[in-house]
């Protein structure tokens, strides 16, 4: 991809990732917060950052590895939520998971941009973005077993 095209890709996504930020802000101060959000907020999150991964596999910028460790998390933690909505609870974002999906969009513009002089720093926010995303799942494995054994928070 050339580095114009890069840039405008860059700069859709800092849009998107900006607006999911602003929404969840604007929701909290006026009172909006609301079940659908909790839910639709992180699914909103999933699909900008997964889809966006998907393509640094095909610019040979992620190895396919990483990303399926990445993307198999999110299903993990989706599944999880659709058995606590069947159980009637809503299982918000940790600030583990938020955490890392911060780290993951930093990456994510880092990757597109693709500027050398950046390449030691890119790679340190991926491999923390790697790392949070064990991490945060392990957490939401451990906080909400009982999802799944018990029906219960």
């Amino acid at each position: 991809a050339n580095q114009n095209m890069r840039y405008v890709a860059a700069a859709l996504f800092i849009i998107a990732s900006l607006t999911d930020m602003l929404d969840g802000k604007i929701a909290r101060k006026y009172n909006l917060v609301t079940n659908f959000g909790k839910f639709m907020d992180p699914l909103a999150d999933k699909l900008l950052v997964c889809s966006a991964l998907i393509c640094m596999i095909e610019l040979r910028e992620l190895p396919a590895w990483m990303v399926i460790i990445i993307i198999s998390r999110e299903f993990i933690i989706s599944g999880f939520r659709l058995v606590a909505s069947d159980n009637g609870v809503v299982i918000a974002a940790s600030y583990w998971g938020k955490f890392k999906t911060t780290f993951q969009m930093i990456g994510v513009v880092l990757l597109i941009f693709n500027i050398p002089a950046l390449s030691t720093l890119t790679t340190i926010i991926v491999w923390i973005a790697l790392a949070l995303t064990v991490i945060s799942l392990v957490d939401y494995i451990v906080k909400n077993a009982g999802v799944l054994t018990e029906g219960k928070m």
